[in-house]
């Protein structure tokens, strides 16, 4: 069974954002980068897939500057057999069509059993770029998984739905499955793995050769979010304060208009 597995780097979430000199990006300078935290879920659940299935392989694919290496050396240490880097110096600058074409160009014709994907990245969180890579190459695909099951060229999910609700779905291979949160728990790469992981193939593609179509979508500008005025603490008896927030209301609010 040959398998695929995408990932994207991130910005840690812990990291202090600004937004960069075109106003159109967040500053890329002096972050901390990882894998993209619905992807970890992807990766484990490939891997999982792929030590249960005999004669499996299990490519792992990122997109962007060569920076992207460092994590698809995690993904490499957690059990994929090789990596895939499309080397896109402005990946950023790439709407989810863009990104998906470029995945869809290279998967079209390597025979790929299945395909993962995370359910979105954390910085753009549109959630459409493993959908869109499964139209573009003619799959069925199951989003927002939390069960997993393969057999017999069938897959078998739940996929979570609004309030809680799950339904289960399955659909024949080849197919393209996204994850998330509840599917399962992403291991931590062992020392002896993490070192077996320098030796895997990682192959570099520039995204040229994979003709990326112009970017549907701009981001035209970005700003943080508009400080808000600071609370207000009372202090004083119970019914000083009632009086004091009853005036308040009546002041600030139409609550009591």
């Amino acid at each position: 069974m040959k398998l695929l597995v995408c990932i994207k780097q991130v910005p840690d979430m812990e990291s202090k954002f600004k937004v960069n000199a075109s106003g159109n990006w967040y500053d890329m300078a002096d972050l901390a980068w990882r894998m993209n935290e619905y992807d970890e879920y992807a990766v484990e659940q490939a891997v999982q897939l792929r030590q249960q299935v005999a004669d499996s392989d299990l490519t792992v694919l990122c997109i962007g500057r060569d920076q992207v290496k460092e994590t698809m050396k995690k993904a490499l240490a957690m059990g994929c057999d090789r990596g895939v880097h499309i080397l896109d110096e402005a990946s950023e600058q790439k709407d989810s069509y863009a990104i998906a074409t470029l995945i869809a160009n290279f998967a079209r014709d390597k025979g790929f059993d299945l395909i993962f994907t995370g359910l979105q990245s954390q910085d753009r969180g549109s959630a459409q770029v493993g959908v869109m890579v499964a139209e573009l190459l003619g799959l069925p695909s199951l989003t927002t998984l939390v069960d997993f099951s393969c057999a017999d060229g069938v897959v078998n999910a739940k996929r979570e739905l609004e309030g809680g609700t799950k339904a289960k779905v399955s659909c024949s291979l080849p197919a393209l499955v996204t994850c998330q949160l509840g599917l399962n728990t992403p291991r931590y790469p062992t020392l002896p793995n993490i070192m077996k992981a320098k030796r895997k193939e990682l192959l570099t593609i520039p995204a040229a050769e994979l003709s990326p179509p112009e970017a549907r979508l701009k981001t035209l500008s970005m700003a943080p979010p508009e400080k808000k005025g600071g609370g207000l603490i009372l202090e004083g008896e119970p019914a000083e304060l009632a009086d004091k927030l009853i005036q308040i209301l009546k002041e600030k609010t139409t609550v009591l208009a």
